[in-house]
């Protein structure tokens, strides 16, 4: 937040856009397109191979104008040189916020505390290649000799989700001999369902955990020890069958991995950040190194254009202004991901935790609460899926949805007319959501004046799409890094620290107070709430009820 300048809704930005609103707010996506024959064109940037048209928005080019205005009052330039700078952003840890040198050139250089931090970057990458050529190529071997046909990544939140993810969209550029798994959930039956069909002697375990303390991974990952001691019988095994994503090497070595396996990273990288930076060594061990560089490419180009390219020209920042216009104005409190590909149907959880934990505050960075609404929900679910389930809420319902339609041009696994369907149904629903179906239409198709309310289609939903050739994993790099910087520019505009997130701690406080109580012989003394005490004995009687 601008200092000196009072709260955002005080602001005379934000005042003029909130007039605007206004006279826009009756206008009907129709009229505009009528009055305009170059809206299409005008609301359209292309940049790095991904065109954002949001010409199907209910904007106008002077809501365009009052939105970049807000934008530079709200110091988003200074903010942007600031992160890239290697600045202390996030105020409340104390710490830089470099996700972007993670992808940084090898001859690129980054001050943090006087030290240029990129060789450091790419000392952990080249450590991370040379391990992962190793496992492609059969020449590291677990306890008997048999060289690893599977790997199964150990995390939680970002050290699951982001990697998952990336895995999930480009298992295309996978290695067929070698799978890739993922395990997070402290549920048993994620641990043993994965494992299922493994074979000890040929599953390589990579824990991820920056503290090497995490609740669930480290669950998991002792679990994982017990099933690959059970079939091994030594201790010695350990170090063959498992390496680490972590910084902390005493707990790394306890727990018998070889602390030479671990592969280290900085505090100044989020967990929702991170799927670059070591986090993704799974990910690099399934595409290969080659590949996982050309992603890194592709997150180091939409960076570029982030930090150098004109506001109004500027993909995040255009996308961020638009969610805060109908977050903001709108009073809009959820946004819809459709990604228009089976690869992407993990992003959309991806990008929940991305937006939801960076920019579910309610306290600004002057530690007072907000008086405007922050993060919005995010939700979704790949297209043609999500037609057959929760699109009669987008074209029909009482809640104003703005969606984000994630489309490419051509397939990686073409099949007959497949691919002309998929996106045909990705550019009618965002046509239908836009225009809808007049009464008029619809008695002049002869449905019945009984019928007619029902079949009409409002029309006026707003929504943007991305489009792309192909889905590459250059074309990944920029997908992400498109949304982590639209999150970080409605943070700066909504005055929000975006990368901390105490949020998360409280329940985990609690659980580990609520852990012993729920394994005690004897009848433990509770000292809860009401409900959270009667809770822990109606679980503990189930228990006994089944013994």
């Amino acid at each position: 937040m601008t200092k000196g300048r009072g709260t955002l809704s005080q602001r005379p930005e934000w005042l003029a856009l909130a007039q605007h609103c206004e006279t826009v707010r009756s206008l009907h996506l129709r009229d505009l397109f009528a009055a305009d024959a170059e809206r299409a064109e005008r609301f359209a940037v292309e940049a790095g191979g991904l065109l954002l048209d949001y010409s199907k928005n209910r904007i106008t080019d002077e809501t365009l104008r009052l939105l970049l205005d807000l934008a530079r009052a709200s110091g988003l330039k200074e903010r942007i040189e600031a992160m890239f700078g290697g600045e202390k952003i996030n105020v409340t840890e104390g710490r830089a916020v470099l996700h972007v040198a993670l992808r940084a050139p090898r001859q690129s250089r980054l001050l943090v505390d006087g030290e240029n931090i990129i060789p450091g970057v790419h000392a952990v990458l080249d450590r991370m290649s040379a391990f992962a050529e190793r496992v492609r190529g059969g020449d590291w071997r677990g306890h008997s000799g048999r060289p690893i046909r599977h790997v199964v990544n150990l995390g939680i939140g970002g050290s699951d989700l982001g990697p998952r993810m990336v895995w999930e969209a480009l298992r295309h550029y996978g290695q067929p001999d070698l799978q890739i798994a993922f395990v997070s959930n402290i549920d048993g039956s994620d641990f043993t369902s994965v494992t299922r069909e493994l074979d000890p002697a040929e599953t390589l375990f990579i824990v991820c955990s920056k503290t090497f303390t995490t609740q669930e991974t480290l669950a998991n990952a002792h679990a994982a020890r017990r099933w690959c001691l059970d079939a091994t019988g030594d201790e010695s095994a350990i170090a063959k069958h498992f390496v680490a994503v972590s910084s902390n090497a005493q707990e790394v070595a306890r727990f018998g991995i070889d602390p030479a396996n671990m592969f280290g990273f900085w505090d100044w990288v989020g967990g929702r950040y991170s799927c670059t930076s070591a986090v993704g060594l799974s990910v690099m061990i399934g595409i290969g190194p080659e590949r996982f560089r050309e992603m890194l490419a592709g997150f180091h180009a939409l960076d570029e254009h982030f930090r150098t390219a004109p506001f109004e020209r500027n993909l995040p920042v255009l996308l961020a202004l638009l969610g805060v216009w109908y977050n903001g104005f709108f009073g809009c409190e959820s946004h819809c991901v459709l990604p228009y590909s089976q690869s992407l149907w993990r992003l959309p959880a991806y990008l929940q935790q991305l937006d939801m934990e960076s920019n579910g505050k309610g306290i600004g960075l002057d530690g007072n609460p907000v008086a405007h609404q922050t993060g919005p929900i995010i939700w979704g679910e790949p297209g043609t899926n999500g037609q057959h389930a929760f699109y009669q809420l987008l074209h029909q319902g009482t809640r104003l949805v703005p969606c984000d339609f994630i489309g490419f041009s051509r397939s990686n696994a073409p099949l007959g007319r497949h691919h002309h369907m998929l996106m045909a149904n990705c550019f009618a629903q965002s046509q239908a959501l836009a225009f809808g179906r007049t009464r008029r239409e619809v008695e002049e198709e002869g449905v019945s004046a009984r019928l007619v309310p029902h079949r009409s289609f409002e029309g006026n939903r707003p929504s943007n799409t991305i489009l792309a050739p192909l889905l590459t994993p250059g074309v990944l790099g920029k997908l992400i890094a498109l949304y982590e910087h639209k999150v970080f520019v409605q943070g700066a505009i909504w005055g929000i620290n975006s990368f901390d997130q105490w949020g998360v701690e409280l329940g985990k406080q609690l659980a580990d107070r609520i852990i012993p109580q729920l394994e005690a012989d004897a009848e433990p003394e509770l000292s809860h709430d009401a409900s959270t005490n009667a809770l822990i004995g109606h679980y503990r009687r189930g228990r006994s009820s089944l013994r």
